[in-house]
């Protein structure tokens, strides 16, 4: 395939690189070259299979945006920006595209959304969330805390649950579930050592999205796109 990687910040670069380990063509942009989404004209995308966006929030709606409206296939790794998921889907829709969205591509963090749901099952325990990122990260609380805040209270609904947010250094991504009742606590931890493992699944998520039209979250159809992987 070839795949057009938006960002050539540290995430974007290794899925650059893991892109070509895996036999793909790539070519990178990054926001010098293509200012308010100004290259990403259907002559650039004619022979793109799939867009990877790894950008910043506003950045990112610009990117979708400018790619929907062509009819393109995008991969977006960025997040901060779901105050436009609407319009994005309706969008993706319209023009016969493609959009494949999520917080968090890394194939442990999968395992612990499940994880959580199964916990958030326990009733008579109170549950919190902290998470820690680089300082550069822009969005906060990270968008794989808001998820995780999200599967809780789909279980139950009326819980309170609290997040708690530092950045630090490098900070590649731990993020810590707790469920807490009178008599114990449990807890679920995710500790990222680098941001390959993110890369990884973005990559993969590009290689099951090229011949496909819709939308969907990484979540949703991650079973699909990793098999028997997790």
């Amino acid at each position: 395939m070839l795949l057009l990687v938006l960002g050539k910040g540290k995430t974007g670069s290794l899925v650059a690189q893991i892109a070509r380990e895996r036999g793909h063509s790539v070519r990178v942009l990054d926001y010098r070259e293509n200012h308010g989404a100004s290259a990403l004209t259907a002559p650039t995308l004619a022979n793109i299979d799939v867009v990877l966006d790894f950008t910043t929030p506003d950045a990112a709606v610009e990117n979708i945006r400018a790619c929907l409206a062509l009819g393109a296939r995008v991969v977006v790794g960025t997040t901060g920006w779901y105050a436009q998921l609407g319009e994005m889907k309706a969008l993706a829709f319209r023009r016969d595209g493609a959009l494949l969205y999520g917080t968090n591509y890394s194939i442990g963090v999968q395992k612990l959304f499940k994880l959580t749901a199964e916990l958030a099952k326990l009733q008579g325990y109170t549950f919190d969330i902290a998470e820690i990122h680089h300082t550069t990260k822009l969005d906060s609380p990270s968008g794989t805390a808001i998820t995780l805040r999200e599967i809780i209270q789909t279980a139950q609904p009326d819980a309170k649950v609290e997040i708690t947010s530092k950045r630090e250094g490098d900070a590649t991504g731990l993020h810590t579930v707790t469920a807490r009742s009178e008599n114990d606590l449990v807890e679920l931890r995710h500790d990222s050592f680098s941001r390959r493992g993110f890369a990884e699944g973005a990559v993969l998520a590009a290689e099951w999205l090229h011949d496909k039209n819709g939308v969907w979250e990484f979540r949703e159809v991650v079973d699909k796109i990793l098999g028997d992987k997790l």
